[in-house]
């Protein structure tokens, strides 16, 4: 099943899928990026578009990038012209979801191409036990924001041919990122690290001591990137409750990994961060 990889089809054109295939083109990939709305393919070729022109504005690529890259990647609707070696699915967290899709993309496709899921938490080991050819279903985990952010988790399950995650780590590092290879765990091992960092914020806005804007003041200047308010408005409000709920499930709900009922409210309010122009912050 080794191979090597020259087309890649990115499943699901939100923030994370438009991340992705902007890192893939950049690295010289010919990339298809799919999802069933159009409106999102549009916005996902707006956000590559404008981080591209951001990039050659700070001197990160050269004057004249953004064309070449964008002339690598094309955006579909039609699960008919998805055909690859490699798929990246970044579709919504709902396990039947991605088990529906992988099936219908193993109709289409040879069967040494590759199904790799970018999950936060859901188990890889599950997912490949559904799909048609387990062996060739791995994890390839991004992170948030994906055209900038180095590390990606590579999860294997007992049933994935060693010969796929030697591809498939090869082919990561090919893209200028960083693999680490990650136990089918919940929460592998970055979300998992993380829920505390979330939660704990969360817990001590909930006592009314003190704000979002405080506690993300506070942790930016002992050194964290973002705040855990920002983050998660960055990541997607719904999307990091999904994953907190799935950790907290599948570890046998430990009451120091309980979900925010201040995210939950946030998720019930639609006020999902960026996305929707509104979370702890306004944007």
């Amino acid at each position: 099943m080794s191979q090597e990889i020259h087309r890649v089809c990115v499943c699901g054109a939100g923030t994370m899928g438009a991340g992705i295939a902007q890192t893939l083109a950049t690295a010289g990939y010919s990339t298809l990026v799919y999802d069933v709305q159009p409106a999102g393919l549009e916005r996902a070729a707006q956000q590559i578009e404008k981080q591209l022109d951001g990039a050659i504005s700070k001197g990160k690529l050269a004057a004249g990038s953004t064309e070449k890259i964008l002339q690598r990647i094309e955006f579909t609707n039609d699960l008919q012209a998805c055909l690859a070696d490699l798929f990246i699915e970044a579709i919504v967290e709902r396990m039947e979801d991605k088990v529906a899709l992988f099936n219908q993309l193993a109709e289409l496709n040879h069967s040494e191409s590759i199904f790799a899921t970018n999950t936060s938490s859901l188990s890889v080991t599950h997912l490949s036990n559904q799909v048609q050819n387990p062996a060739r279903v791995i994890g390839l985990h991004f992170f948030n924001p994906a055209h900038l952010m180095k590390l990606v988790e590579v999860i294997t399950t007992r049933q994935t041919d060693p010969k796929v995650l030697d591809t498939a780590w090869a082919w990561v590092e090919s893209i200028g990122k960083k693999p680490v290879r990650c136990a089918d765990t919940p929460g592998f091992i970055v979300n998992r690290v993380a829920r505390p960092y979330y939660l704990e914020a969360m817990r001590l806005v909930e006592t009314g001591d003190v704000s979002p804007e405080q506690v993300d003041r506070i942790l930016e200047s002992a050194g964290f990137k973002l705040g855990p308010f920002q983050l998660t408005d960055l990541i997607g409000q719904d999307i990091n409750l999904v994953v907190s709920r799935s950790v907290y499930e599948q570890l046998g709900r430990p009451l120091r990994l309980k979900p925010s009922s201040l995210q939950e409210e946030k998720v019930n309010e639609g006020k999902l961060g960026r996305k929707t122009g509104e979370g702890f912050y306004r944007y």
